[in-house]
């Protein structure tokens, strides 16, 4: 019996030899690795200055300079905006539940009457956004931004008919 199992080891040790080898010689092709997240769906997405009135939900807006973008009247739903920058953006009457803008910058964003319902806002700079009818319920953000938030909170969502202060819970 000690022949055919140095027998059997010996075969495993050649074929694991020639699956390295093979390996080695022949790298997988890019086709077959993932896509980062932070380019997944990017290339289809088209990004002009005016992005207004579309249905962008559930896209992913990783690590872009979006400064200026006009994303008025869009249905943002689901999308992700982590590390974005969103400066000076319009996101006029947007629907922007359930979205989630991780560390993204809205500083100087037109944000009146966009709907922030159960999206994830942790982290994000709203450093002279307009926020008034903007709707907050149950979204997700850290207790300095809803002081910051709070401070220029005004109106009532045109939508959810739901007041930006108390949406806050200002």
């Amino acid at each position: 019996m000690n022949k055919k199992t140095s027998f059997i080891s010996d075969f495993k040790a050649i074929v694991f030899a020639a699956l390295l080898i093979f390996v080695l010689i022949f790298p997988g092709q890019s086709v077959f690795a993932r896509t980062p997240a932070e380019i997944r769906n990017q290339e289809e997405l088209n990004i002009s200055q005016d992005m207004s009135s579309q249905d962008l939900s559930g896209n992913d807006f990783v690590k872009l300079d979006l400064k200026g973008i006009n994303f008025s009247g869009s249905n943002l739903t689901g999308a992700v905006f982590n590390n974005s920058k969103l400066n000076g953006a319009d996101l006029h009457g947007a629907q922007l539940n359930d979205s989630l803008a991780y560390a993204t910058d809205f500083e100087g964003a037109d944000l009146r009457d966009v709907d922030f319902n159960g999206a994830l806002l942790m982290e994000s700079t709203f450093t002279d956004a307009l926020i008034e009818g903007a709707d907050f319920t149950d979204a997700v953000i850290s207790r300095i931004q809803q002081k910051e938030l709070c401070s220029m909170a005004s109106g009532t969502n045109s939508k959810t008919e739901e007041d930006t202060s108390y949406s806050l819970g200002c």
